[in-house]
């Protein structure tokens, strides 16, 4: 089928199953346009657990459908593809985590959303990009074991007193964006704003004129009177800030970065979920009441 058959068909599916399309800022243009809501994980996650439909088709990363599940396990979440993976959230080992805690028995865990089911069950809180500063000042220990992206627990360390010990892991995408993109973006856009993610590592950040979430970028680019805009994370982004914000311009940081796993997902994809059921998310029991516990306690700081 040609695009305009297929988006015909995933209406027509979407009505026919109580379904909802959610999409994360990361996703294909196609894939935002059809999505009934778009927003980064937090924002899906909680938005699955408000929503009316029984079905859930989540457009994102394996973890970001999980946390869905998690929220809402009276629902039906599919994941359009399988293969729709996170490398920084398969980074962190429960055993590995589980041993960590051992050594260090009076720390607390905060585990930062983008990470697996697994993980966040073994965890006291979870935080998100745009909140971790509050949980990690929140949480009753000053010692705190950060899972799993170290820049994000870098940047976090910035703002608290407590000992922060920094899982090993990061993601790939932002990783790349360096302290030279940004000298070389304020020679050739003197008048633009630089926007960078967390996740990015530290010499960017220091370079960079505002640190947000991707939600943080989307709100900012709305209420700010800049008309240019250098955006440093994945470029999925900038189809969604520059729909929104149609008199401004939004540039990526250096070389456009792309997230292989959320790139995955077609319409195609899309339309086999929702004729088939395909790649439902199912979790055990266990996983949810531990993991939900986790997520409910970070949602204290929201």
């Amino acid at each position: 089928m040609i695009n305009n058959q297929l988006i015909h068909e995933i209406r027509r599916l979407k009505e026919e199953k109580d379904a909802v399309i959610l999409a994360h800022n990361y996703q294909l243009p196609q894939i935002q346009d059809i999505a009934d809501f778009l927003g980064d994980s937090l924002d899906l996650s909680r938005k699955a657990a408000s929503v009316p439909n029984s079905t859930i088709v989540f457009c994102g990363v394996r973890f970001m459908a999980e946390t869905a599940k998690i929220l809402s396990p009276e629902k039906k979440v599919l994941i359009p593809r399988q293969d729709a993976h996170c490398p920084m959230a398969e980074m962190a080992v429960r055993n590995d985590v589980e041993q960590l805690r051992k050594e260090h028995p009076g720390a607390r865990i905060v585990t930062y959303v983008n990470s697996t089911a697994d993980i966040k069950a073994v965890s006291d809180v979870c935080c998100t990009s745009a909140n971790s500063i509050k949980v990690v000042n929140g949480i009753d220990s000053d010692t705190v074991i950060f899972i799993p992206d170290k820049n994000l627990g870098a940047y976090t360390q910035r703002f608290t007193d407590k000992k922060m010990i920094l899982w090993d892991g990061y993601c790939y995408v932002h990783a790349r964006f360096t302290a030279d993109e940004i000298d070389e973006a304020k020679k050739k856009y003197p008048d633009a704003v630089i926007l960078v993610h967390p996740e990015c590592p530290p010499d960017v950040i220091d370079k960079s004129d505002k640190v947000f979430s991707t939600s943080g970028m989307v709100r900012f680019a709305r209420e700010s009177d800049k008309k240019l805009f250098i955006i440093g994370t994945e470029e999925g982004l900038i189809h969604r800030l520059q729909k929104e914000n149609p008199g401004k311009k939004f540039i990526s940081l250096g070389s456009s970065k792309t997230c292989r796993g959320m790139k995955t997902i077609g319409l195609d994809d899309v339309y086999r979920a929702l004729m088939d059921d395909r790649y439902e998310v199912t979790l055990e029991p266990g996983i949810i009441t531990n993991a939900r516990s986790a997520l409910e306690k970070m949602l204290e700081y929201v």
